[in-house]
């Protein structure tokens, strides 16, 4: 095994073993850590003793609870436009690594599963949930948008599902991540140490036996009317639609939205819109470009701040209503 303390790495029986392991930050990404796993998916890619890789985080709270947006804020607080260009191209290049590579990865989530932890797992073709794994993209809650490829991966949820998890960020649990499409397996936490064993002594096959039946999707009542109120053009009619609704999933929605960064919505709802036509590549692409843009508004550097750093929970968007964003600025971000 090898470890730079953040990352630990080796090979056991057929498989490549990364780790994740800051455990204290929930296993959040850092540079080091995303270049560490780059040049080990490189260099396992050539190995022919290695059949696939298992991807985990360390601890019981969290795969991993994102990238490390405290220091992408500092970085553009700073001026240092050059660390959050290398972050965010060269995260994006380990995801599309991921969904390229020529050997099985798979991915064991137990914990919170948010942002660039979704990246790291979501593009693998094996995503094994546990009960107590909680996936999530609440980017607009800091003023920013789901990225690691989430442009493209939410329109293809099932019907309306993408848009209403990637505007509200509304977790999604063990099960209903698989129902969703977060995941492809649910596996209890209590046999999930066997299943690893498992793979690295047969490989892939195994998964099959460690599947266990998924219970009812809880969001399967309402996903009729999740469809309805969210395939509207814009964020206001997405509003109206769920004030009409009498149901409890309407006002969380409801809530959540209200909270939200408002021209984070806006933006997030025009590139879920423009991924559905887009390859992982080209989504990736478009969504670099939005780094950019968005970073530059003063959305992010203030949610970070009230969520991350302060954690008072009170950001002060500007503008502070979703009535008042104006749909030609949000048009703009993405001509840059």
């Amino acid at each position: 095994m090898t470890s730079d303390d953040s990352l630990v790495t080796g090979r056991e029986g057929r498989v490549g073993r990364i780790l994740l392991n800051r455990p204290k930050a929930l296993n959040a990404l850092t540079l080091p850590m995303i270049r560490a796993c780059t040049r080990m998916l490189r260099d396992w890619a050539e190995d022919p003793h290695v059949h696939a890789v298992l991807i985990e985080g360390a601890g019981d709270r969290a795969f991993c609870a994102g990238g490390d947006i405290r220091a992408l804020r500092d970085a553009r607080v700073s001026g240092d436009q050059a660390f959050v260009d290398s972050f965010f191209s060269e995260e994006y290049a380990l995801n599309l690594l991921i969904a390229t590579y020529p050997k099985p990865c798979i991915a064991l989530i137990d914990g919170l599963c948010m942002g660039g932890g979704i990246g790291v797992s979501v593009h693998a073709p094996y995503r094994v949930a546990t009960e107590h794994a909680a996936f999530a993209m609440p980017e607009t809650a800091i003023g920013f948008f789901p990225d690691i490829g989430a442009t493209f991966f939410l329109p293809r949820f099932p019907g309306e599902l993408g848009t209403y998890l990637g505007l509200t960020g509304t977790r999604m649990t063990g099960a209903d991540a698989v129902h969703a499409g977060f995941a492809t397996h649910f596996t209890p936490r209590a046999r999930l140490a066997d299943l690893a064993a498992a793979l690295a002594r047969d490989g892939v096959a195994v998964l099959a036996a460690f599947d266990e039946t998924l219970p009812a999707f809880s969001l399967a009542p309402h996903r009729a009317a999740i469809d309805r109120c969210f395939a509207a053009d814009t964020v206001a009619e997405i509003i109206a639609r769920l004030s009409a609704e009498d149901a409890g999933w309407a006002s969380s929605a409801l809530k959540a939205l209200r909270a939200a960064s408002p021209s984070a919505l806006h933006w997030t709802l025009l590139a879920l819109r423009r991924g559905r036509d887009l390859s992982l590549k080209q989504a990736l692409d478009a969504e670099f470009a939005l780094t950019r843009a968005t970073m530059a508004h003063p959305d992010f550097t203030e949610g970070v701040r009230a969520m991350v750093v302060d954690k008072d929970r009170s950001p002060r968007w500007q503008p502070a209503r979703i009535e008042d964003v104006d749909p030609a600025v949000i048009d703009a971000l993405f001509m840059s």
